[in-house]
């Protein structure tokens, strides 16, 4: 397996996997991951198995706001150069792969990205029975989001990150 950026090849697969992964209410359409894909290319990365199969992928702009807001999933915001807070707006693993650990390697893989742009954090929301699974990750619960997507109850997920040398 390995970690690298998204193409429009994998969009496809991408959304079988967002389908897959989330409620109808909570799931993005095949169009907003293309104007995702066009929009934060350097913060749009796939798990790929060596037929080059999509395992799974995370996405999300780096941005001033410390975290997600709801606009920002009608609007995806450009990525900051240098700066600012990663954030989040979807990770997720083909069911086929979930429990192997290939979330949080593309985790770690978008933090590193972060890491090396001068990140001052990385935060997502999530919803509560995914809370053990951030802070595994070094996230910290901040408290529930402003959030009302989906009309569910979201938390801000936190992780203060080490500026790159």
């Amino acid at each position: 397996m390995k970690i690298e950026p998204a193409t429009v090849n994998d969009l496809e697969q991408i959304e079988a996997i967002e389908q897959a992964g989330f409620n109808t209410a909570e799931a993005a359409s095949l169009e907003t991951y293309r104007k995702r894909l066009a929009v934060l290319a350097d913060t749009f990365l796939v798990a790929r198995a060596d037929n080059s199969d999509v395992l799974g992928f995370i996405v999300g702009p780096a941005v001033k706001e410390r975290f997600v807001e709801d606009w920002m999933y009608e609007d995806t915001p450009q990525n900051l150069p240098q700066g600012g807070h990663q954030l989040v707006f979807t990770i997720a693993t083909a069911p086929t792969v979930r429990e192997q650990g290939i979330g949080s390697k593309l985790l770690t893989a978008l933090t590193n990205v972060a890491t090396q742009a001068g990140r001052t954090s990385m935060a997502l929301t999530c919803l509560k029975d995914r809370i053990p699974f951030y802070e595994k990750n070094g996230f910290t619960n901040v408290g529930v989001a402003d959030s009302v997507h989906a009309d569910e109850i979201w938390y801000n997920m936190e992780k203060q990150l080490k500026r790159s040398v």
